[in-house]
């Protein structure tokens, strides 16, 4: 492997280690032990899910292709799942408003478990059933366990403040270090030990298993709106009522819907962007180089949220700007650097320029998952959290779909061009996000549900 690889990898796990080890008082927050065991059993929950789910994502593709599929029906299955989180998914994630959030972090565990066995299977419908269930089980993961983590630590009397702490940690074990972890085990049972490309699922299973027990045994469960006996057309015209209502939850959901489409486009596209020309590039290593990236936004975003003078709102815009910023790249590089003609080899010097790119831009996620989920604590009402959650995820499955059916009709440079102008509108929006943030609310939550009873002439 080509020492640049080494270089780059080496780089972000000094800095992150130096920031880890390198904090003072004014970069932590004083809490109390109650706080730091309830933490700590949520961070030990939430890495075991993420470890059921970090275990499967390199292997899916894969494991299509050695049952035969090409790239059409494996396209297909893919947009089935993200088509099942966009409808199925909204709908059971919202139930967990009224059913119940660690009913519904248990279902999760369950429908994910479901979906790692079919993929035993190599019948083209039963993994079509395993992508739907997946699909669910997605929604559930985004949505409910920050639904039931939020509830939970108001219901304990816990400082607000103090969620910015479960937050970054959550995102730095979690889309971090346990997806290092995860992408080494997997690599052991599927090359090392030769168990085949569904030994991670099976791996993803325990952990998942293991996960829900915990749950079951030391969760208590919270509600969105209990009192209510409402069905689920009128929970959803709730939500939309509320996003409609309250410019700062819309503009919370465009710019999630922003953001996010433009990272789940750039995990299809960075693969192409780094080889255009089938160059031999070390994927594993090269994404455990992206996840320490984002450890150390991760860990940057700590110390941001620690300081109570800087505001999440503010420091944001700065972040959207490099993440457009960094996605442009490609297109620069295709102008000013000549293109490589040589098939195979090593990584060239466009890609070297890009890498770095990347890299900047998996730093900007790290930070954006805790100061987005900083900002939901914030805005999204109590009494509607996941179902609102979920509501952000309709455009982006949609666009996350129409991305996967039209990859290659457009050159890459073009894909890459779309996604630097989604985070550009991110950034503006986020200003005047910001702009508003200190503006009362004109009317609370009650209130627009009252209005909304009371105008709504189809409401029984």
């Amino acid at each position: 492997m080509e020492i640049f690889y080494y270089l780059v990898f080496g780089f972000f796990g000094l800095v992150v280690a130096a920031m880890e080890l390198s904090k003072n008082n004014k970069d932590r927050i004083t809490t109390s032990p109650a706080f730091n065991s309830f933490k700590n059993n949520y961070l030990l929950v939430y890495s075991l899910m993420m470890a059921g789910d970090w275990l499967q994502g390199p292997y899916v593709y894969y494991l299509y292709s050695t049952y035969g599929f090409g790239k059409g029906e494996i396209g297909q299955l893919f947009i089935a799942g993200f088509g099942s989180s966009m409808l199925f998914g909204t709908i059971v994630g919202s139930l967990a408003d009224k059913q119940g959030r660690k009913r519904a972090c248990v279902t999760y565990c369950i429908t994910y478990i479901l979906s790692c066995i079919t993929k035993h299977s190599p019948q083209y419908r039963v993994l079509m059933v395993g992508r739907v269930l997946g699909g669910i089980a997605t929604s559930l993961l985004f949505s409910s366990f920050e639904s039931w983590l939020v509830a939970e630590h108001n219901k304990r009397g816990f400082e607000q403040q103090w969620l910015s702490i479960t937050f970054s940690k959550a995102i730095f074990l979690g889309n971090g270090l346990v997806a290092i972890v995860a992408g080494l085990l997997g690599n052991l049972l599927v090359d090392s030990l030769s168990l085949g490309p569904v030994a991670p699922f099976d791996a993803a299973s325990c952990f998942l298993a293991i996960g829900m027990a915990v749950i079951l045994s030391s969760w208590s469960e919270n509600y969105g709106d209990p009192s209510e006996s409402k069905d689920l057309l009128t929970q959803f015209r709730g939500a939309a009522v509320a996003i409609a209502s309250d410019e700062k939850i819309a503009l919370l959901g465009a710019i999630q819907s922003l953001f996010e489409g433009s990272m789940y486009t750039f995990v299809f596209l960075w693969t192409p962007a780094l080889s255009p020309n089938d160059e031999d590039i070390p994927h594993g290593f090269i994404f455990a180089t992206f996840m320490l990236a984002s450890m150390l936004g991760s860990s940057l975003a700590s110390r941001l949220m620690a300081r109570q003078s800087l505001r999440v709102e503010s420091y944001m815009q700065i972040v959207f700007a490099v993440a457009s910023a960094s996605l442009m790249l490609p297109i620069l590089i295709s102008f000013f650097v000549p293109p490589s003609t040589e098939r195979g080899g090593g990584i060239s010097f466009g890609g070297c320029i890009l890498l770095l790119g990347f890299t900047t831009f998996e730093a900007c996620c790290g930070i954006f998952w805790p100061s987005i989920m900083k900002m939901r604590s914030q805005y999204i009402p109590e009494e509607a959290r996941s179902t609102i959650m979920n509501f952000f995820r309709i455009p982006l499955n949609i666009f996350v779909c129409i991305v996967l059916y039209n990859v290659s009709a457009f050159p890459i440079t073009f894909m890459f061009g779309m996604c630097s102008i989604f985070l550009l509108v991110a950034c503006f929006l986020q200003r005047r996000l910001f702009l508003i943030a200190e503006k009362p609310k004109t009317e609370d939550w009650e209130a627009m549900k009252e209005r909304d009873t009371e105008s709504d002439p189809l409401n029984i």
